[in-house]
């Protein structure tokens, strides 16, 4: 069932794109600077934004990291001696009001120019340890599903700070994005949840290929190395 999308549109508070570099003591482009000019969004990603890790980053189902400004509360009260703001977890688009748990799969929206569809949650990896100097908070990140999400580019065209996220189509029966993770990396061997992850059709097709490995072998994969960068104990 489609949902009334009229009048759902949503401020961006934030643009950002980086370069490759070595700031936090590896190679990433997640040392990301505030965008205020007019981009192009290709079905890559922003003009301007690079990609120090191809295999795990970036390319078409990834092309955009979207990041709820309101967790960063609670990374501020973790860790208090942080400055907790964006784009800290290397997002492209910040918001205030899309939360994991409000944002669904297969979601559109017109962003200036170009439509962007929703396709996975972000996966956290142990940069993110550290570059905030934090053991264990892609650990947390995970659990509490405070994974902010990723998009495909539908449409390519110009954007910027001053277009509002403005909802083209939701279908109300898809899975959250919350949902998605909650599942994914929470219950991983739940027999319905993971049914739920195949049969969500806008979702990434690695992950519903995932959930169906994990169907067949009642295995999961091993997230030591995306998670801590090393195995654990």
């Amino acid at each position: 069932m489609a949902a009334n999308t009229q009048d759902q549109s949503v401020k961006v508070q934030q643009v950002s794109v980086g370069k490759i570099n070595t700031t936090f003591g590896f190679e990433s482009a997640l040392d990301k600077q505030q965008a205020i000019e007019r981009l192009f969004l290709s079905e890559t990603g922003l003009q301007g934004d690079e990609c120090g890790d191809p295999k795990h980053h970036g390319g078409t189902e990834r092309a955009l990291h979207q990041y709820p400004a309101e967790h960063y509360a609670y990374w501020q009260a973790q860790y208090p001696e942080r400055d907790w703001q964006a784009p800290g977890m290397g997002e492209n688009i910040s918001t205030l009001g899309m939360m994991e748990d409000n944002v669904h799969i297969g979601d559109r929206y017109q962003w200036g120019e170009a439509i962007i569809e929703v396709s996975q949650p972000r996966s956290p990896c142990y940069k993110l340890n550290i570059r905030w100097n934090a053991e264990g908070m892609s650990d947390q990140m995970q659990q509490l599903s405070y994974c902010g999400w990723l998009y495909r580019v539908i449409k390519t065209g110009h954007v910027s700070v001053e277009d509002n996220l403005v909802l083209l189509a939701r279908d109300d029966t898809a899975l959250t994005v919350k949902q998605v993770a909650d599942y994914f990396f929470n219950d991983p061997l739940n027999r319905d949840g993971l049914a739920k992850i195949i049969a969500s059709e806008k979702l990434t097709q690695k992950w519903r290929d995932t959930a169906e490995k994990r169907l067949a072998t009642g295995e999961v994969e091993v997230w030591d190395y995306r998670l801590l960068g090393k195995l654990r104990g």
